[in-house]
C-alpha cells in the first residue's frame, strides 16, 4: 500500500469524508475504491489515463483511489467543462475508459468522441462487489498517478503528469510546513481538478487521517455556518472566495457575525492561494476573523513551492520561503543565476515535487526545463531576509481569475472558430474581486449577446470573457504583432 492509503489500514473506523449525502469511514472509502479498482483491472488497463467526471464528493475520491489502486493515471475533469473541452481531453489522452456521475449522463450523451468506454459509477457498483486486493498490481512511488490539465502559452491545455512520488513529496512538504494531523478537519469548497483542491486539501487530509468535508459548490452562508460550528480547524481558498465571504459578513446580521467570528477564532490556520491576494482582502479578513491569511505560491507542474511561515511573520503581498524538499533560484534574462537581494528574476524550481512530463509533448517538456530546473515563467523578487514576492508572469498570455490559471490563447483559438470573427485578442484586466477578469477585443460582424450564446457550450464558465470590445482593427507594431498593452488601455 502507498502512504496515501495508510490510514485506511491503521484507522479504518475513523471518518474520512463527509459530503451532502453522508459520512464515510476510511474503511468504507478503501472498500469502495477497491470495487472500482477491480472493475478497471478487468479491462486490462495498466498505467493508462482514465478520465472521470464528478462534482466534489465522496464518489470523486472513491474513483480517484480506485484508479490509483489499479495502477492507472487519474485524469480529473470539471463539471463546468463543456463538451468541446471534454472531447479535447479524450482525444489528447487517447484514454479508453471514462467514469462519470450518473447525474451527468446528459452531458456524456453530447460528447462527439465516441471511441471511449464511458460508464457511470452506479453501473460499476452494480456489477462489481469485490473488495479484494489479490489480483491488483503492485504499486510503486515511481508510477504515474495523476494528470491535471493546465493552460499553457501554446493555447492548447497540456496534461501535467505526476508520479506517486511527486504527490507523496508534495503532501509530506505541506504536512511538515503546516503541521497537518489526524485531529484536523477541513472544509473543501474548491474544484477538484486543480492542485489546490485535490492535493493541498483532500489528499493532505486523507494522508494524515484527518476529516475532509466536500462541497460541490461555494456558498457563503454555508461556509459561515460550518466555521461557526467550531468543528473546523483549517480552511483554504482562493482570494475570490475570501472576497465573497467578506461581502456576506458585511451584509449579514450581528448574531451570525458573532457566532462566525467565535468559530473562526477556534480554527488554527487559514490559507490563500492560486492567485495574488489583494492586501485590502488580507486586512479586511484579519479584522473579521482574527487570522492573517497564509499566502503561498505553487503551480500544477511543481505543487507548492513557497509559503509564508505557519509560525512567524506573514507579510502582505509576499509568498514567503521555499517549502521543505523544494529548491529554488532566480535567473535573469540571460539565464544567469541571481544572488543579489531585491533583484527580480524568473523563478526556477527543482526537487521531487516537480512533475515528470507533459503528456505526449516531449518538446514542450524539454523546453520547460533548464537541466533539472523547471522554469516557472513567474518573475520573482527576494528580500534581504529571504521572503519571496511574485511580481507577475513572464508571459502576458496567462490570466489568473478567481484562482484559475487561464490561457488567453486558448480562448482566442475558440473565438476564431466563429466565422463572423476576423481577429481577436484576449487580455487580463485587474479586478478587486477576481484578481483578473478576461476581456476580449474583436474585429468582426457579431454582437455581444449572440457571441455569449455561441460561447456558452464551448468554454467553461470561468473561461468566459466578462468584457467585450468591438473594434475595426487591432493595434499592432511594425512587425505585425498585436499590442495587448494598447488593447488593455482601450478597455480602461
Amino acid at each position: 500500500m502507498l502512504p496515501i492509503f495508510q490510514h485506511a489500514i491503521s484507522s479504518p473506523n475513523a471518518i474520512a469524508i463527509i459530503d451532502n449525502i453522508g459520512a464515510y469511514s476510511y474503511q468504507t472509502l478503501l472498500n469502495d475504491a477497491l470495487r472500482v479498482a477491480n472493475f478497471i483491472q478487468q479491462k486490462n488497463l495498466y498505467q493508462q489515463p482514465i478520465l472521470y467526471l464528478f462534482p466534489s464528493s465522496y464518489q470523486y475520491v472513491v474513483v480517484q483511489w480506485g484508479i490509483w489502486l489499479s495502477n492507472n493515471i487519474a485524469v480529473p475533469l470539471h463539471t463546468a467543462h463543456t463538451k468541446h473541452e471534454i472531447d479535447y481531453y479524450i482525444e489528447d489522452t487517447t484514454a479508453n475508459l471514462f467514469i462519470y456521475d450518473e447525474q451527468l449522463q446528459e452531458k456524456i450523451n453530447t460528447l462527439e468522441q465516441k471511441n471511449i468506454n464511458a460508464i457511470s459509477l452506479k453501473n460499476i457498483f452494480t456489477t462489481q462487489h469485490t473488495t479484494t486486493q489479490d489480483n491488483l498490481p503492485k504499486l510503486s512511488l515511481e508510477d504515474n498517478a495523476l494528470m491535471i490539465y493546465t493552460s499553457g502559452t501554446t493555447g492548447k491545455p497540456k496534461g501535467v503528469v505526476m508520479s506517486h512520488k511527486q504527490i507523496d513529496t508534495q503532501i509530506r512538504s505541506l504536512t511538515q510546513a503546516w503541521q497537518w494531523s489526524s485531529n484536523d478537519r477541513i472544509l473543501n469548497v474548491l474544484p477538484m481538478h486543480h492542485v489546490h483542491g485535490v492535493i493541498n486539501i483532500t489528499c493532505c487530509a486523507l494522508y494524515n487521517g484527518a476529516l475532509v468535508e466536500l462541497q460541490s459548490q461555494f456558498n457563503a452562508e454555508y461556509v459561515a455556518t460550518r466555521m461557526a460550528s467550531k468543528e473546523l480547524t483549517l480552511f483554504m481558498a482562493v482570494p475570490t472566495v475570501y472576497q465573497k465571504l467578506i461581502q456576506y459578513f458585511e451584509e449579514t446580521n450581528n448574531t451570525i457575525k458573532l457566532a462566525w467570528q467565535q468559530g473562526m477564532q477556534a480554527m488554527r490556520l487559514m490559507v490563500s492561494g492560486s492567485a495574488a491576494l489583494p492586501i485590502t482582502v488580507l486586512e479586511k479578513w484579519k479584522k473579521i476573523s482574527g487570522h492573517t491569511l497564509l499566502e503561498r505560491y505553487g503551480m500544477t507542474e511543481i505543487g507548492m513551492a513557497l509559503s509564508n511561515p505557519l509560525q512567524g511573520e506573514r507579510r502582505a503581498g509576499v509568498v514567503g520561503f521555499p517549502l521543505p524538499f523544494v529548491a529554488v533560484k532566480l535567473v535573469d534574462e540571460k539565464e544567469n543565476e541571481i544572488n543579489d537581494f531585491d533583484t527580480s528574476g524568473e523563478l526556477y524550481v527543482k526537487g521531487k515535487t516537480v512533475f515528470k512530463q507533459y503528456w505526449n509533448k516531449p518538446i514542450e517538456t524539454a523546453n520547460a526545463f533548464e537541466q533539472d530546473w523547471f522554469k516557472t515563467g513567474d518573475i520573482v523578487e527576494k528580500s534581504k531576509d529571504g521572503y519571496f514576492k511574485i511580481l507577475g508572469r513572464k508571459s502576458s498570455d496567462i490570466i489568473k481569475s478567481g484562482g484559475y490559471k487561464i490561457s488567453a490563447l486558448e480562448i482566442e483559438n475558440v473565438l476564431l472558430t466563429n466565422a463572423a470573427i476576423k481577429e481577436c485578442a484576449v487580455v487580463a484586466l485587474q479586478d478587486d474581486v477576481w484578481g483578473e477578469i478576461i476581456a476580449t477585443a474583436i474585429v468582426g460582424n457579431i454582437n455581444e449577446e449572440d457571441l455569449k450564446v455561441w460561447l456558452s457550450d464551448k468554454l467553461a464558465t470561468y473561461k468566459m470573457p466578462r468584457k467585450f470590445l468591438f473594434v475595426n482593427q487591432l493595434p499592432r507594431n511594425a512587425m505585425g504583432k498585436i499590442l495587448k498593452t494598447s488593447i488593455k488601455e482601450c478597455f480602461n
